[in-house]
């Protein structure tokens, strides 16, 4: 196995360049100028370079300084040079500001409510899963299968703001539905802090697990019922085992694959559907860093964001190829 995932993770290589090749071309490529959204309203930025010498002198150093000025294929190695470093350079309205440890900053908000909604959503879905399917075609699947169905078709964002306007201070007032704090709250207040941050949260996850709920639950009843169907669990069954012992052990394990396969692209799509999560309760994540980016054309941040993503859908692949050979012994590495 070893050997395998050494492979794999050196033919992650030109795979992520390949893909940051096409984002960098995309983003070049996409309406807007960061130059102009910088400089062309004429801000406290805009000021400052005319009296230094005009703005289309600003406008040229910041090309400059940049690499905007060069063809696309040099742009593009400098800012391979760059993440080779470990460096995904400056924020252009914030020159001071690495992108690197914003976004450090912005994980460490976006990542643990990713963990905790892809925990909950297989904690939930796969016993559901499994009790729809062991009970196929009852009252119960026939209301759990309508239910999961109606989650998984309404939209993200809608849920979102409907929950903002029941439970917020329009509605019920019983949860918080900005930020992941109030603002008067300290780290120093211990429990209370802690309290705080968990009242914030929920609303947020719940979000981001109903829709991946809804779909793994299905692909967990989808793969119970073509195994409860196999000859061996017939013969299980014929053995006088107990329907219980049938299915969590002979039919469970082997039911896992498509829900091991979900898992290779759950954790991304999360990351990515924060941006809608963390633009409507205002989290300062990643989601939100990079749709403040691609607002700004932030080539930089846009980047940043993007690769990051893409690097977790790869690692995904991965995890869930080695978590096959787990779930499914006959699986072989060689």
């Amino acid at each position: 196995m070893l050997v395998y995932v050494l492979r794999r993770l050196l033919w992650m290589v030109p795979t992520m360049l390949g893909i940051t090749f096409l984002l960098f071309v995309v983003m070049q490529l996409a309406p807007g100028d960061p130059a102009e959204v910088l400089f062309g309203d004429a801000g406290d930025l805009g000021a400052s370079a005319r009296g230094a010498g005009g703005i289309e002198d600003a406008i040229r150093k910041f090309r400059e300084q940049n690499h905007l000025d060069e063809p696309i294929p040099l742009q593009y190695l400098h800012w391979v040079k760059s993440v080779a470093m470990l460096d995904f350079g400056a924020e252009f309205a914030r020159p001071d500001v690495r992108v690197m440890d914003e976004l450090w900053r912005r994980l460490a908000i976006t990542v643990p409510l990713a963990v905790i909604s892809v925990l909950l959503s297989y904690l939930i879905a796969l016993p559901l899963g499994v009790l729809s399917a062991v009970r196929q075609r009852s009252l119960p699947d026939k209301l759990t299968t309508f239910a999961l169905f109606l989650m998984y078709s309404v939209p993200q964002f809608w849920v979102g703001l409907m929950l903002v306007l029941v439970f917020g201070a329009t509605g019920l007032h019983w949860l918080p539905v900005i930020g992941l704090h109030d603002k008067d709250m300290s780290p120093d207040a211990g429990w209370a802090w802690w309290r705080d941050l968990a009242l914030h949260a929920i609303l947020p996850v719940v979000v981001l697990t109903f829709g991946g709920l809804a779909y793994l639950s299905r692909q967990m009843r989808v793969g119970m019922l073509e195994v409860v169907r196999q000859d061996y669990i017939r013969t299980a069954r014929a053995k006088g085992l107990s329907e219980r012992a049938v299915i969590l052990h002979h039919a469970l394990r082997n039911s896992l694959i498509p829900v091991v396969t979900v898992f290779a692209t759950l954790l991304p799509v999360l990351i990515g559907g924060s941006v809608i999560v963390e633009l409507i309760f205002d989290i300062p994540g990643m989601g939100l860093y990079a749709y403040e980016g691609l607002l700004k054309r932030d080539y930089n941040v846009v980047m940043a964001t993007t690769t990051i993503s893409a690097l977790l859908t790869l690692v995904g692949f991965l995890v869930s190829d080695i978590l096959y050979g787990l779930v499914d012994p006959r699986i072989s590495y060689d």
